[in-house]
């Protein structure tokens, strides 16, 4: 027998966190809210408020803008984030647009980086919302990076 209570709310104030197991392989065009772990293979664009990992076995390839990003696995594209995090095994292959990136000694980076002054997303956005559905109906459709060379013609 369960106990409830009626002064709680339905609402649940942790975000969700969506999970790619190893050897599952996802294409497309994702906007998420919460957290993401990738441990399989993802190919297209992945447009999160907050963080994202990628495991030791995953590998994403397409175009990325989310909070945080940390990867063990690897990484091919483009990324928009605030920080970029590379661990030890992590490679990443990329045009980053970040404001801090680091990376282990025994993690491997190459491409450019070029650094980002603003936030990828704002933090008052993320606050705003009053469910994730919100949040996800809210975001662009598309997502288009451009060089600054391009944004002057």
């Amino acid at each position: 027998m369960g106990i409830l209570k009626k002064s709680l709310s339905s609402k649940s104030n942790r975000s969700a966190i969506t999970i790619i197991a190893e050897g599952n392989k996802f294409s497309g065009e994702m906007n998420i809210v919460g957290k993401m772990h990738i441990d399989g293979m993802f190919e297209g664009n992945i447009n999160s408020l907050d963080n994202i990992s990628i495991g030791k076995t995953g590998h994403v390839s397409g175009n990325i803008k989310a909070k945080h990003m940390t990867v063990s696995g690897l990484l091919e594209g483009e990324v928009v984030c605030d920080e970029l995090h590379i661990e030890k095994g992590g490679k990443v292959r990329a045009m980053v647009l970040s404001k801090i990136m680091s990376i282990d000694p025994a993690g491997c980076f190459q491409g450019e980086r070029r650094e980002n002054a603003s936030p990828a997303y704002p933090a008052a956005k993320a606050v705003d919302y009053e469910s994730g559905v919100d949040a996800i109906d809210s975001l662009p459709d598309k997502i288009t990076l451009t060089t600054p060379e391009k944004q002057n013609s």
